[in-house]
Formats: C-alpha cells, sequence, structure tokens
C-alpha cells in the first residue's frame, strides 16, 4: 500500500523541522535532506504501526484521506500560507 503525503519543512535554531501533513508526524535533521529522509522513516514506522495495531484504516479516515477504487487518496491540498494576528497592545 502506498500512503502519500505532503511535506513541510522550516528551520529551528540549527535544526531544520519536517512536518507530513496531513498524518501529523514529525522529525528533524541538520539539514533539509536528513530532516525529510527522517520523517520518511517516521511516517513509516507510524503507518506500519498503526497496521499492525489494525487503526490505519480509522487514522487515514480521521486525516482527511478517502478510500477510491480500492487506494487511499490523500486530500488535495489547496494552499499553504502563512498568516499572522497581532496579539496584546
Amino acid at each position: 500500500m502506498n500512503i502519500e503525503y505532503t511535506v513541510q519543512i522550516w528551520k529551528e535554531g540549527n535544526q531544520f523541522v519536517a512536518h507530513a501533513m496531513p498524518l501529523d508526524v514529525m522529525s528533524s535533521g541538520d539539514t533539509p535532506d536528513s530532516a525529510r529522509m527522517a520523517l520518511d522513516e517516521a511516517a513509516h514506522l507510524f503507518l506500519v504501526t498503526a497496521a499492525e495495531e489494525g487503526t490505519l484504516e480509522e487514522i487515514l479516515e480521521e486525516t482527511g484521506y478517502e478510500l477510491q477504487m480500492g487506494k487511499w487518496v490523500s486530500p488535495s491540498w489547496v494552499a499553504i500560507e502563512r498568516h499572522s494576528v497581532s496579539v496584546g497592545a
């Protein structure tokens, strides 16, 4: 089974953080590539564990995936945007 996900990568201090959306799995590394590779491993382990525990379908449904013709299809991203809000005086 092949599960697609979208990856966001940003820098926090000296580390790069990678986030698999919509699975909400994260990992980090010293470079964007190492963060990406660590995330792929973390996402794989997360999904394999969910399958072994019998919760994979529930997790995929809860995170917006749809079963179409025997394949799990990830949500279509419309936009990834940066917004801000003022807080305080």
